[in-house]
């Protein structure tokens, strides 16, 4: 019988996908998320479930135990009070928990920007775990560093509905890849069933192509039937009122939220090589089927 692939995370948009396609594909399935009922959908289509918290080093290691793959990351916590030391507890928990399983191969969810130690926000985060898994000299450990999710596009529907603009602090030129969490779904479960990595590679997932915020805007209009919609770079005092009230972001949390789009604006989070996987979905694509559907549904 084949060893399993703990899939991390396994709740969220990425982790529970990872996990979707593995299964679909036949192979074993370990689900690690915080509640067990949530991890029902998973378990009823064939996987094994988890349920306990990242943190907990022994119930990491249990987890781990016998795996022949393991799908890591660091879940968001916008309510930390202090977001990095959460990050790092968590790193620190995950890799200590890999090294003590002898999990030979992982897949670990970074960022572009990740190979920077300064000026990027919560990426600094991955940057930390990136290094703790340099230390795994006995597997082999692919780094995924995807560019700005598209699903972010989504916070933008109530200022959408409610003033009939876009924005945020980052400006309004600034040429960023965007990619679907799809497509970083595709890549990390297949990178398991073809097992073609060795080493410790990074493999950048860029989406199609690179787009400004005021592009972006203008796509996301004409999807939801607003031609013409416009993006307002906003002041970082603004953008930190509407953080902190509506999205219920720590104070730490949005402060490196705001570094990190001081880091888009100024060009340092940027990846360091060419694409080394080719995500397939567009804007265009994901704006009608994903962004439309959810601004119908936020009416």
């Amino acid at each position: 019988m084949k060893a399993p692939i703990v899939v991390c995370g396994a709740t969220g948009n990425i982790g529970s996908r990872v996990a979707e396609i593995l299964l679909d594909a036949g192979e074993p399935v370990r689900v690690v998320g915080r509640e067990r009922v949530r991890l029902g959908p998973l378990a009823s289509k064939g996987a094994e479930p988890w349920p306990g918290d990242l943190g907990d080093t022994a119930f990491l290691e249990k987890a781990f135990s016998g795996a022949r793959g393991a799908f890591v990351l660091i879940p968001p916590k916008y309510d930390a009070p202090d977001f990095r030391e959460y990050q790092n507890r968590i790193g620190a928990s995950l890799v200590s928990a890999l090294a003590k399983a002898r999990v030979p191969r992982v897949v670990a969810l970074s960022s572009v920007g990740a190979h920077l130690a300064e000026g990027t926000g919560p990426i600094l985060g991955l940057h930390d775990l990136e290094t703790r898994l340099n230390a795994l000299k006995d597997a082999d450990v692919a780094a995924l560093r995807p560019a700005y999710f598209m699903e972010n596009l989504l916070r933008s529907i109530p200022l959408i509905r409610n003033q009939g603009i876009n924005g945020s602090p980052i400006r309004p030129d600034v040429p960023i890849p965007m990619v679907a969490t799809e497509d970083i779904a595709e890549a990390a479960a297949h990178m398991f069933i073809e097992g073609i990595f060795h080493g410790h590679p990074v493999v950048y997932l860029l989406g199609p192509r690179e787009l400004t915020m005021s592009e972006a805007t203008r796509i996301l209009g004409e999807a939801i039937g607003k031609p013409g919609l416009k993006y307002v770079q906003f002041s970082e005092d603004d953008a930190r009122k509407a953080m902190t009230a509506g999205a219920g972001m720590s104070g730490n949390v949005v402060e490196a939220m705001l570094e990190m789009q001081r880091g888009f604006n100024a060009g340092i989070i940027r990846p360091t090589r060419e694409r080394s996987v080719e995500c397939m979905t567009t804007l265009e694509v994901f704006s009608k089927l994903v962004f439309a559907r959810a601004y119908r549904v936020a009416a």
